[in-house]
């Protein structure tokens, strides 16, 4: 903008910087040379860790996604014939294919999966037509390897690997005849007339567009969010079926974090991240823009209204219409985990800035087996590879449920730590993994002046639930056992890993005595 001076020449004159988010920035400043510096050796640390992926992968990734758009398109046409439409309406009858996630936001690593969602006419259903119609083309496919639909999840969706490479296909189905290839999603036209699954199904995609539009720094944010996500796979705090934080929950936090800095460079991003978040106040919400009411009637985020959102411990709101509350999954124990991991985080940042420490002590992993007395040991078994695959996807599912379980028969006495990572007892003789849970009382509650923890009912209970599993089949198994630390089974423990004598190991766990 140019203004004139009273001599009568022109000068120009600066626009106020843009704001970002709901509120102003913390600070406008840039990096310093040092910063500069920490910034560039975070970058080579990343870089050497294998977190980029090689240009032969992005273009077979590319290569996949075109051949999965041409088979949704070839889907929709072959329904389109079968239902009796015009010669005109077969010839124009149309499946787009977006992606959305880790691959959208451009932070997505070597061997990642790719999430994917299939917008189709309003005749193509997702209960017949995609998870059976589609499903079974897909499974005549020599490509396909691993096929595992999961109609019943909060998002439906269908996983697989396609050469190799792995997917998760959403559906949507939307309120027109034709879908156009230039079709915008972004737009609220395409949310009329659908179900709340198919509105969940499409606000992965208008979600990731729309935080990258709320950033001042694109790249700048890309190479934080890559950063913390690798951070929170080592401190074992990535997953949100867990009851952890997933790829979207990471990429709302690292995003807020930028519209409150600016101008700052990754390394002080990654910094000012945890700075911000061992302060935060949950459960107040971090948002990136005003909660918008909207007028199609869809339920928002509000907990002034909904009596369920009250009960939220950590609102992470996406910022597409209708805003709900990301990170509904999280329990007090998994909060307490991550604000634990969140000092740690502060902790060494602050040691990096003091130059005592380098980017490595920020990323080394979590000891989880050495971090508490009793866990909890969750063996999954099936007769065969395939069975073992969809069951394991439902025990999964239902683990959360198994932390807030012993939170309400305890009283929030005794806290859980879900680990999200599987582990496999290649000696077993049937299909196996496990997954495990750390146990400790409470701050504060001795077990000497306080009653013995005995958690036998709330077990049974879960594997009560667990066994109602629509698809089970013979040979399908859960064994929920108490385990103290000496008597994990060797084959958590890296190779080489010193291992408790039998003398130490010999004295059995109680149930009883938590």
């Amino acid at each position: 903008m140019e203004t004139q001076n009273p001599n009568g020449s022109l000068q120009k004159q600066s626009l106020p910087p843009k704001n970002y988010g709901i509120t102003k920035p913390i600070s406008l400043a840039g990096p310093s040379e040092a910063d500069i510096q920490r910034n560039t050796e975070l970058e080579k640390f990343l870089i050497e860790s294998g977190l980029y992926e090689s240009k032969e992968e992005a273009a077979k990734r590319e290569e996949v996604l075109g051949h999965i758009s041409e088979i949704v398109k070839s889907w929709v046409k072959q329904l389109t014939r079968q239902r009796g439409y015009t010669d005109q309406m077969v010839e124009e009858a149309n499946a787009v294919i977006f992606t959305f996630g880790s691959y959208r936001l451009g932070v997505h690593g070597p061997g990642a999966d790719i999430d994917t969602l299939c917008v189709g006419p309003s005749y193509v259903n997702r209960e017949e037509d995609f998870f059976i119609i589609l499903h079974d083309i897909l499974a005549e496919m020599e490509e396909v390897t691993e096929l595992q639909p999961v109609p019943d999840a909060h998002v439906p969706v269908m996983r697989f690997k396609f050469q190799g490479i792995s997917i998760d296909l959403l559906y949507a189905s939307i309120s027109l005849l034709v879908v156009p290839d230039d079709l915008d999603i972004s737009h609220e036209s395409v949310l009329p007339n659908v179900d709340e699954q198919t509105v969940r199904s499409l606000n992965g995609c208008r979600v990731a567009d729309e935080i990258l539009k709320l950033v001042s720094n694109v790249e700048h944010f890309r190479m934080t969010l890559r950063c913390l996500e690798f951070w929170a796979k080592r401190r074992g705090v990535y997953s949100n079926v867990t009851g952890f934080l997933g790829g979207l929950n990471w990429a709302l936090l690292v995003a807020r974090v930028c519209q409150l800095y600016p101008n700052a460079v990754p390394s002080m991003l990654v910094s000012r991240f945890f700075r911000v978040y061992t302060q935060w106040r949950w459960p107040n919400p971090v948002m990136l823009c005003s909660i918008e009411e909207g007028e199609l009637g869809f339920p928002v985020w509000d907990p002034r209204k909904n009596p369920q959102d009250r009960f939220h411990h950590m609102p992470i709101i996406t910022p597409a219409y209708p805003c709900m509350n990301s990170s509904y999954n999280v329990s007090l124990s998994t909060l307490r985990v991550m604000m634990e991991q969140f000092q740690f985080g502060n902790r060494i940042c602050v040691e990096i800035e003091q130059n005592k420490s380098q980017w490595s002590a920020l990323f080394e992993p979590h000891l989880f087996f050495e971090a508490y007395r009793n866990y909890l040991q969750v063996d999954i078994v099936s007769a065969d590879a395939d069975d073992l695959l969809a069951w394991k996807g439902w025990v999964e599912s239902r683990l959360r449920q198994l932390t807030l379980k012993i939170e309400r028969d305890t009283n929030g006495m005794l806290q859980c730590h879900p680990y999200p990572n599987e582990y496999v007892d290649t000696s077993n003789q049937f299909p196996h993994c496990a997954f495990f849970m750390g146990l400790q009382r409470k701050e504060g509650v001795s077990g000497l002046e306080g009653q013995q923890f005995d958690i036998r009912g709330t077990v049974d209970e879960f594997r009560q639930e667990i066994s109602m599993y629509m698809y089970w089949k013979p040979g399908m198994d859960i064994y929920v056992s108490h385990v103290c630390r000496r008597q994990l089974p060797a084959f958590v423990f890296p190779d080489g890993y010193r291992r408790p004598s039998i003398i130490e190991a010999s004295k059995p766990a109680d149930w009883k005595n938590l």
